[in-house]
């Protein structure tokens, strides 16, 4: 039975922002979407329909999903774009508490607008967890799967199709059969889903190592459809805090070297090496960590002598199969030209607490607005719509001189 979303809380609420000045065209690569009540209904086997996930209310008055013999208690992650103040350190406990742009495309798409986003890319969120790794993990692996296939589809149908040319289509995969793992991402291929998101460090949650050679047939599938893999930061796992340790505080502070851990192993995989054509984009994880491992790359082949055994370097590769996305990175911006101004990316992270909407535009104008246009229009749009292979709108700003 579907559960009837009530009318918005404005005690937890700000009122609708108004627009400003757009100086640039976004194509944010890191966004989120809540699962939405009604988004297994009808979409699994008949005589697995039952044992979908399904939200229901605890004792507590809070909205909560059930699935697998488990209580998963967020029911939006992190969902807090237009809260008021004093209630973004809050999680949702009900839709009523999140803006509809969290779980609703139309509420979306007009978020989006406000802040001239032209297109997103959104992740999973707490039912699927951002690989889809909850589902993966179902004692039932015929449930596990049918419920993945279910959250492609509805991705499909119903958060891309209503507006083809404003979503990235993001799909998940089945994670613990590497043969059905390649069969999904073909799938999803096959109807124009671009990207899939895996686990960073897949041997943080229980799955095989990169280094084994499990992967190969998910790496094959990929570079066969052109399919970029994005790699969420904290999709493995968050920084293992010290006994004592401020949870949010340290945790978010460390977050990027989550990504760097990630990148370096995927580099060190031989995956980028072995498949020139392979794609693989940091999501969320900044670019602040970026010239240093360039650096350090450079002084493990030319000092230490420990990174030879490959005929191109390992910061070759990194420059060229690898991808970055940042909100602003101010310190760190300047260094384009030692990252690769082809390879950085913006992201919104909406509607997480790190999000800058609604300010995205004046934020960005005073991080960045002192890079050429030409530039500023690469990191802003250009560069994710040839990674992701996503049309522009006829208008790009900023305007070349």
């Amino acid at each position: 039975m579907t559960y009837v979303i009530g009318d918005t809380n404005t005690d937890m609420l700000l009122p609708d922002p108004d627009a400003g000045p757009l100086h640039y065209t976004l194509i944010s690569v890191d966004d989120h979407l809540v699962e939405p009540p009604d988004m297994f209904d009808g979409r699994l086997p008949s005589h697995l329909q039952a044992e979908a996930p399904s939200l229901v209310v605890n004792e507590h008055g809070h909205q909560v999903w059930q699935f697998d013999g488990q209580t998963f208690s967020q029911v939006g992650m992190n969902a807090v774009a237009g809260r008021r103040p004093e209630a973004r350190s809050l999680e949702p406990t009900r839709f009523e508490d999140m803006r509809r742009g969290c779980w609703d495309i139309h509420e979306r798409v007009k978020d989006m607008d406000l802040i001239g986003c032209w297109a997103s890319l959104n992740f999973p969120s707490q039912i699927a967890g951002f690989a889809g790794r909850v589902f993966s993990a179902c004692a039932n692996p015929d449930l596990g799967l049918a419920v993945t296939r279910a959250w492609n589809d509805w991705m499909h149908e119903e958060w891309w199709a209503p507006y083809p040319e404003r979503i990235i289509r993001c799909g998940i995969t089945y994670l613990t059969d590497a043969n059905l793992a390649a069969e999904e991402i073909r799938r999803n291929a096959a109807r124009g889903f671009t990207t899939v998101t895996l686990p960073e460090r897949p041997h943080n949650v229980g799955l095989p190592s990169i280094f084994t050679g499990w992967w190969d047939p998910v790496i094959e599938a990929c570079v066969e459809t052109d399919t970029v893999i994005s790699l969420h930061v904290g999709s493995s796992g968050m920084y293992p805090l010290p006994e004592g340790a401020p949870f949010l505080q340290l945790g978010a502070t460390m977050f990027g070297q989550l990504s760097l851990n990630a990148c370096a192993e995927w580099l060190w995989s031989g995956y980028g090496y072995r498949y020139p054509t392979l794609k693989i984009a940091m999501s969320e994880g900044g670019i602040g960590w970026v010239p240093m491992l360039l650096d350090r790359l450079e002084n493990v082949v030319d000092r230490s002598g420990y990174g030879r055994g490959w005929d191109l370097r390992p910061a070759e590769i990194l420059r060229r199969n690898f991808y970055f996305c940042t909100i602003d990175d101010p310190s760190t911006i300047d260094l384009y030209d030692v990252i690769g101004e082809d390879h950085i990316m913006v992201e919104v992270d909406y509607p997480h607490g790190d999000s800058t909407w609604p300010d995205t535009q004046e934020e960005l104008k005073k991080a960045w607005g002192h890079l050429p246009a030409r530039v500023l229009r690469k990191f802003c749009s250009e560069n994710a719509s040839h990674l992701y292979r996503h049309p522009l709108p006829p208008e790009v700003l900023p305007a070349l001189d």
